[in-house]
């Protein structure tokens, strides 16, 4: 198709960042209320209703950015909240919510690579609408690549750090929580930096591959 307009990237990036990130956090509160936290229930976070969750500079303003500017695509959601205490076995339910966001990406990613394989499969010779909706397809399938690839590395305050702080002994996890709070500030150095990149587009690119083999084969 034509190159895309400045609008018609906008919408095209919108919705499958939008929707990667709202099920990722809400993957985090369901689990978190199966394993007996409420919190994020109470507070309405349950819901797939996209302003529950979003972050205006991390869900809004810096993809919108990064989309324009062309680079790696980064951002974030207003995180669900967990009480720990209400779990059921705190570090090992902690590991579990955290992980359901990874997960969650995962599930969304093959889902946009059916939903592009159904369209490939009925009409070979889609029309424009259906190539803007293939476009759409390969951004889901990118940014919860991603989210999902993000996520894992082991660095507070990404869920791969809380799974990480989950295995750990006690005191080692005691002291690696300590860098939470520096956490953010050292992501956002990496990707500046372009270290973030080059850590981890070898392996979005690998698992792109697989997956698009899978769409046309």
């Amino acid at each position: 198709m034509n190159e895309l307009t400045l609008l018609e990237k906008i919408i095209v990036w919108a919705i499958p960042v939008v929707f990667a990130i709202t099920v990722h956090e809400v993957a985090h509160g369901w689990v978190a209320n199966y394993l007996g936290d409420p919190t994020a229930k109470s507070l309405g976070r349950l819901t797939l209703n996209p302003i529950k969750h979003i972050d205006p500079i991390g869900t809004v303003v810096l993809p919108l950015i990064l989309v324009y500017l062309g680079g790696f695509i980064f951002g974030w959601a207003r995180p669900v909240p967990v009480i720990w205490q209400n779990l059921g076995s705190p570090r090992r339910d902690m590991a579990l919510v955290a992980a359901a966001g990874p997960t969650a990406n995962l599930v969304m990613l093959l889902l946009w690579a059916i939903f592009a394989k159904i369209i490939i499969s009925i009409v070979p010779h889609p029309g424009w609408l259906l190539q803007f909706l293939l476009v759409m397809c390969s951004i889901g399938i990118l940014i919860n690549i991603v989210l999902m690839v993000l996520n894992l590395l082991p660095l507070l305050p990404l869920d791969g750090g809380r799974v990480v702080t989950s295995l750990l002994p006690p005191r080692l996890a005691a002291l690696y929580s300590r860098l939470e709070p520096l956490g953010l500030i050292f992501i956002l150095v990496l990707l500046v930096t372009g270290v973030l990149a080059n850590i981890m587009m070898p392996v979005v690119s690998g698992i792109e591959a697989v997956i698009y083999s899978l769409i046309n084969g």
